[in-house]
């Protein structure tokens, strides 16, 4: 079983290093990103939340006056892909798989995002030593 511990997210350091060290520790950096995605599970994006329900049965017990009881719990999934809202409802045997999909599909969007950063920060270092060689 994989291990959801947040210390799959890459920290960045206190003291950023200095002069010709910074390509090559953005460059770490985003090698570093890349083997911590490619050890994640599997992914789904989401969120999981727990229902319950009135059913319509009239002298069902989720309609007794003194003391209703609604049945569930259900667990539902909703999640947007390619522009289009799905739910879908996740059996119990499956939600400790389901969390961890979820879970790690966080742990993907942190990094990815760190993935970018990284990348936009070295291209503007690159950007910045064409100028600095012109000059």
């Amino acid at each position: 079983m994989k291990n959801h511990q947040n210390d799959d997210i890459v920290k960045t350091p206190d003291a950023p290093p200095q002069g010709a060290d910074v390509e090559e520790a953005l460059l770490l950096r985003i090698k570093g990103i890349k083997k911590k995605i490619a050890r994640l599970g599997e992914i789904r994006p989401g969120t999981l939340t727990e229902q319950y329900n009135v059913c319509g049965r009239k002298n069902c017990r989720c309609k007794d006056k003194a003391n209703p009881q609604k049945h569930g719990p259900y667990y539902q999934l909703s999640y947007t892909r390619n522009g289009k809202s799905t739910s879908e409802f996740v059996r119990e045997d499956d939600l400790k798989r389901v969390r961890g999909q979820l879970a790690d599909y966080q742990k993907f969007a942190a990094l990815k995002d760190e993935w970018v950063g990284a990348s936009i920060d070295l291209a503007k270092l690159r950007r910045e030593r064409r100028k600095a060689e012109k000059a």
